[in-house]
């Protein structure tokens, strides 16, 4: 496929789109896929590269748009934080300093232009972040309508190894589908898509357009993908970044363990995947391994009914009696305060 290269200006497409036409003859949306790399510590930076890829995706008429993992604050690749066990090396400790800077509060000044992105570019927007909550962080997915609207966010619920070090763990009442015109979109976020109950959730709710940013570029990625497409009878939308190490910062300020020696500043450090894939299996775009690109098909929105046919597992394939499932989706809070006046009465105590 062909690829047109990132252009030291801002003049022309990005990318050139890869393209997949779908059946005429029932319902159709143009959904596309962004594989590209942040532009680590400034986000600033990467919200411009957002909203010029956002503004590429709109111009081939996407209606829904789909970011990687992270996209916004950066996923730190390689980075150990300065880590081991009963130890926090000081570098590491300034590593987070730097990264808790590039996340962004949810509410904040970032989600109000990425709100008015999609409202401007007419399109439902999917955009991983890193979410900061005082000092914790969250990889998290943030949804916008074509309004202009902040519709909500999906905290990931389980890190995977060492990303448990830097990112905290999301609760049953971030897992939403949202019913829109243009079908029930959620998502689930890299490896959290193996989770077999957190699936039967968002299955249970109707999803319909299956969102799964990630950072797993390997080949094995596209069997889960293609799994939860027919087991869930839905669309899949895997988005995942297509990184070479000058992407991120040069050593020392950034290092990747056990590998930086054996890199150069063209190596590829995360080769993207991303892919789109219908309710029966099959592949409507991608996966692509090339470069930097917009991925995009049209989803015949007649293939969910046709796929549940065959199997819809939390309705006809289901046996409840048998097996069952419960999902406790309020917040959980570490601190809960029973009533105000108790806290007016601690207040009143110590003047």
């Amino acid at each position: 496929m062909a690829l047109v290269p990132n252009p030291a200006v801002n003049e022309g497409p990005l990318f050139a789109e890869v393209d997949m036409e779908g059946d005429s003859s029932s319902p159709t949306v143009r959904a596309t896929v962004v594989q590209a790399s942040t532009i680590f510590y400034d986000t600033p930076a990467t919200l411009d590269k957002a909203e010029r890829l956002l503004a590429e995706a709109a111009s081939y008429g996407a209606q829904l748009v789909v970011f990687p993992e992270a996209f916004i604050g950066g996923y730190p690749r390689g980075s150990t934080f300065g880590v081991s066990i009963g130890n926090r090396a000081a570098k590491g400790k300034e590593e987070f300093r730097k990264y808790h800077a590039s996340a962004i509060d949810v509410p904040g000044p970032e989600v109000d232009r990425l709100a008015t992105m999609a409202g401007k570019y007419k399109v439902y927007l999917v955009m991983g972040v890193i979410e900061r909550d005082g000092y914790t962080l969250y990889c998290t997915v943030l949804f916008f309508d074509p309004q202009g609207h902040y519709l909500g966010k999906h905290r990931k619920i389980m890190p995977t190894a060492l990303e448990r070090i830097i990112w905290g763990f999301g609760d049953g009442s971030t897992i939403p589908v949202y019913d829109t015109p243009i079908g029930k979109i959620g998502a689930a976020i890299c490896w959290e898509n193996r989770m077999p109950l957190l699936r039967t959730a968002m299955y249970a709710k109707g999803i319909e357009i299956y969102c799964a940013p990630t950072a797993d570029a390997r080949e094995v990625w596209q069997a889960s993908m293609t799994h939860i497409a027919m087991e869930g009878g839905c669309f899949v939308l895997s988005s995942n970044q297509f990184c070479r190490r000058k992407d991120y910062p040069p050593p020392p300020e950034y290092v990747f363990s056990s590998t930086e020696e054996d890199l150069t500043p063209d190596s590829v450090v995360c080769a993207g995947g991303s892919v789109i894939i219908s309710p029966s299996g099959a592949v409507l775009a991608g996966p692509n391994y090339d470069g930097e690109a917009l991925i995009s098909a049209d989803l015949d929105l007649g293939e969910i009914a046709r796929a549940k046919f065959d199997f819809d597992v939390v309705g006809h394939y289901a046996r409840p009696e048998i097996l069952s499932l419960i999902v406790r989706d309020h917040p959980m809070s570490s601190v809960s305060f029973t009533s105000t006046s108790s806290t007016s009465k601690a207040e009143s105590s110590t003047k």
